[in-house]
């Protein structure tokens, strides 16, 4: 039997009741992340589509590693946008984060209670590519 192994469990009560990402099966699943935001600290989810995008995806890399996979491990990713305008911006800086390849992607309109306006989540081959 395959162990599941949980990264980023959320506090007991807390109102995002899923962890950051699960690996199982030689697979890592990653929950769906915008860009961080904390205005208290100075974290901002950027000012425009593209910089969400670069930011999210920082965040679902950041994710990746400690999983001790990345980017370029991705087989699927799904896009989540708020506002369907923003989705050529959003393709446009999107694709420069995978230059060894684009992964199966879908695309779906979000909506959260946040200001974000875009999230990721993914499906990626666990440990370093070979």
């Amino acid at each position: 039997m395959s162990e599941i192994r949980f990264l980023g469990q959320p506090e007991p009560g807390s109102p995002r009741p899923f962890s950051a990402a699960t690996v199982a099966g030689g697979l890592v699943f990653v929950s769906g992340h915008s860009a961080p935001h904390d205005p208290a600290r100075g974290v901002h989810r950027g000012a425009t589509p593209a910089e969400e995008v670069r930011n999210a995806l920082g965040r679902i890399a950041a994710i990746l590693a400690e999983a001790g996979s990345g980017l370029d491990r991705v087989v699927q990713m799904t896009m989540l946008i708020t506002d369907p305008a923003d989705y050529a911006a959003c393709n446009a800086e999107y694709v420069k984060h995978f230059p060894a390849g684009l992964p199966a992607r879908h695309t779906a309109r979000f909506g959260v209670p946040t200001e974000a306006r875009v999230a990721f989540s993914c499906i990626a081959l666990a440990g370093a590519a070979a």
